[in-house]
């Protein structure tokens, strides 16, 4: 696992090309909802992402990224994934955790979850795509990665994603 604990995008980008990964910067506008900039996601290929900062019952902290028109079922999806029920979590828990702000959630935040408090649901949709979009820490630019090159982040930072069909709401083994 990384010691790496990039607070901003160039950060970030600089440990990518560290571990290997072919990462491409698209900045733009700042967005806050997946409803917004569909026509910045129009001009970038790949899969695009909605991802959702919660916390359960139980004061587990969960990050599940998406396919941005996911449909999720938070009432269900905690029997899915084995949590107790879940509600969003605040932003100052998101900010010490992940290091983003409301508007910036993303996977690529779980490299500066250095105590590993976060659990991480990956959408089946993304773990299969060819071409991943995530923001950078920030939501003025979107991040495309490739599959590969998510999964050696993953790895770089010692995460195991726990992988779910949001269309059947179940867990699949991940795609290797």
């Amino acid at each position: 696992m990384t010691d790496v604990k990039p607070k901003d995008p160039a950060a970030l980008l600089a440990f990518l090309r560290e571990i290997g990964v072919d990462a491409t910067n698209h900045e733009h506008p700042a967005v806050f909802r997946v409803e917004e900039g569909e026509e910045i996601k129009a001009r970038i290929p790949g899969a695009h992402t909605k991802n959702l900062f919660l916390k359960d019952a139980k004061d587990q902290l969960w990050l599940i990224s998406a396919e941005g028109h996911a449909e999720i079922d938070l009432k269900r999806l905690h029997k899915v994934i084995g949590s107790a029920r879940l509600s969003f979590a605040n932003a100052a828990l998101m900010a010490q955790t992940l290091g983003v702000s409301p508007g910036s959630v993303t996977a690529f935040g779980l490299v500066n979850d250095r105590e590993r408090r976060v659990r991480f649901v990956l959408d089946r949709t993304l773990a299969e795509a060819d071409q991943v979009n995530f923001h950078p820490l920030t939501n003025t630019a979107t991040t495309t990665v490739s599959r590969d090159g998510f999964r050696r982040f993953l790895a770089a930072i010692g995460i195991e994603p726990q992988v779910v069909d949001f269309e059947a709401m179940a867990i699949v083994e991940p795609v290797r």
